[in-house]
């Protein structure tokens, strides 16, 4: 059964008769611009929006290769980012970034805990309310729809139960908590509704794909449409459906330059892996690796489904669909078994494929770009006045329509606090306390001082990425991509130290940036200008970099 909408939550705070920045006139003048006269006309309809979002994706270990509808519908019909990051390896973070436009160190989201302020009481009064899906909602008049994970901790009896309903969307079915296939509750429009272990019914995948089917027949004609998919797959427990589950047989992790090996002059969580790797942890990760594509299968079919039917309803032409992950992932490398969080291409980068109008298609974009885009790109998109928000992130759409002498930025920045307790895991009495994300056989992914921001540069000249940690060493790692795309040489010691220096000044700069001076001139971009004297404070003293020891 279909429902309806949730009321407007104050008079005219939902309502699309209260437009003061979304007026169709601007958004004429906007494709006007970018289409040209002959453009406008076919434009004068707002596009709809359609964001679809898998759960920990990578890119680098052929994350999309299962995906064959996904890539022939969207990234051959549209364009295909080669360089998209996240700004933290971890799911809560991660989304929040997505959500709000901003960098972890601006929305306080740090890992994926209500301590963490993932989807906390603080969250939901001071980030959610200015969120993009809020601002297309409340100003912009869209109808706004959300189906499957939102934030780890959504739905906790201490933050407003499933009960809580975030501000701006038209109708929400949030799952609880993280990613499930089965067994698990969701929240429609504030009310809980309990799934069993029966496929044809219950696997959450085909449950999101046939709700969103449902949303397209009985939306309002009279208002665009943003719909936001957050898919369970490809995060575990990995349960593929019925008809896919012996797929992929014979396919197996990526054995790449950077598998099972020692992470040599690498952080030290990253030296203690078990290297070789037992023949136990790579059967789990191989198996890991398969099942993992084997979801997959559920989310091209979700896709199919989905363009098929804005076709057949004459909306495909004015609809932008984006696809994405909040992280990437590992299988292996540098002996470490399964999981994100680290500051590696195969954790931080992830998929970014878009389709819409005024988009060519076969389109392939080297810009550097982030998950923090998303918001500002979509806001651009219905004609919000992006100076208006306090986002750090910047509009893809000059670079999705194809606009020339763009300047764009040459670095983001990635940051993550560690997470692990002062206790000793009772599974690993011989490792010490700190640690977390233990298994198997005792090799840790995480720990308390896992903490580092890194700038990811890229630039016509220069493939970089400079990242310091929070702990007793100080420890810097520092890559040449061009020359070490697997990251397994360390060359922090043996990097021109005029450079060095540049790149802690700007990692600093970013660690305390805010809406537009996140978007400042990179190391090497023409507009940099580099001042030695701000490497100090005012006592003498090298100044420090900023991590967040407290969320809020």
């Amino acid at each position: 059964m279909w429902l309806l909408p949730l009321a407007p939550s104050g008079p005219g705070r939902n309502s699309p008769r209260h437009l003061p920045s979304c007026s169709p006139a601007l958004l004429l003048l906007l494709l006007g611009s970018y289409l040209g006269v002959s453009g406008v006309a076919e434009g004068s309809r707002r596009p709809n929006v359609v964001l679809l979002l898998t759960d920990d994706q990578d890119e680098v270990l052929g994350g999309m290769t299962p995906l064959k509808k996904t890539k022939a519908l969207i990234g051959e019909m549209g364009m295909t980012f080669s360089s998209a990051y996240v700004p933290s390896a971890l799911c809560c973070p991660s989304r929040a970034s997505i959500l709000t436009g901003k960098y972890p160190h601006n929305h306080h989201v740090v890992n994926n805990t209500l301590e963490g302020n993932c989807s906390s009481k603080s969250w939901q009064k001071i980030q959610e309310p200015n969120t993009f899906p809020a601002i297309l909602r409340s100003m912009c008049g869209y109808q706004t729809f959300f189906a499957g994970k939102y934030l780890n901790e959504y739905g906790a009896p201490d933050a407003g139960g499933l009960e809580h309903v975030p501000l701006g969307w038209s109708y929400w079915y949030a799952l609880e908590k993280n990613s499930k296939y089965y067994n698990y509750t969701l929240s429609i429009n504030g009310k809980a509704r309990k799934h069993g272990e029966n496929y044809s019914v219950d696997y959450l995948t085909d449950v999101l794909a046939n709700i969103s089917l449902g949303f397209l027949d009985y939306k309002s004609n009279s208002e665009p449409f943003f719909m936001m998919i957050s898919t369970p797959a490809p995060h575990s427990p990995w349960t593929a459906a019925p008809q896919y589950q012996k797929t992929f047989q014979n396919v197996f992790a990526p054995r790449n330059k950077n598998f099972n090996i020692h992470g040599a002059n690498k952080h030290w969580l990253i030296r203690q892996a078990k290297t070789p790797m037992t023949n136990s942890s790579i059967q789990f990760l191989d198996n890991a690796f398969r099942k993992r594509w084997q979801t997959l299968l559920s989310v091209d079919d979700l896709v199919e489904k989905l363009v098929k039917r804005l076709e057949f309803n004459g909306e495909l032409n004015n609809t932008y669909i984006f696809y994405t992950s909040d992280n990437g992932y590992h299988t292996g490398q540098f002996s470490l078994p399964i999981d994100k969080r680290q500051l590696y291409e195969f954790d931080i980068k992830v998929p970014l494929l878009v389709r819409g109008p005024g988009i060519k298609p076969n389109q392939t974009s080297k810009m550097l770009v982030a998950n923090i885009d998303l918001g500002p790109t979509i806001l651009d998109i219905a004609g919000y006045n992006l100076n208006k928000t306090q986002m750090d992130g910047m509009s893809l759409l000059p670079v999705l329509k194809g606009a020339s002498n763009l300047t764009w930025r040459s670095d983001v920045l990635v940051e993550y606090q560690g997470e692990g307790r002062n206790v000793t895991d009772p599974t690993c009495p011989s490792l010490s306390p700190g640690v977390s994300q233990c298994f198997p056989d005792c090799v840790c992914e995480d720990a308390y001082n896992n903490t580092y921001a890194c700038v990811r540069t890229l630039s016509a000249q220069w493939n970089l990425q400079y990242c310091e940690f929070d702990d007793r060493e100080v420890f810097v790692e520092v890559y040449n991509l061009t020359a070490d795309p697997d990251q397994i040489t360390n060359i922090a010691k043996s990097i021109d130290p005029e450079l060095l220096g540049k790149m802690n000044y700007r990692l600093m700069m970013l660690q305390s940036c805010s809406g537009p001076t996140c978007r400042t001139p990179g190391v090497f971009d023409p507009g940099y200008r580099f001042d030695p004297r701000l490497m100090f404070s005012n006592h003498g003293s090298v100044r420090t970099r900023r991590f967040s020891k407290h969320p809020l």
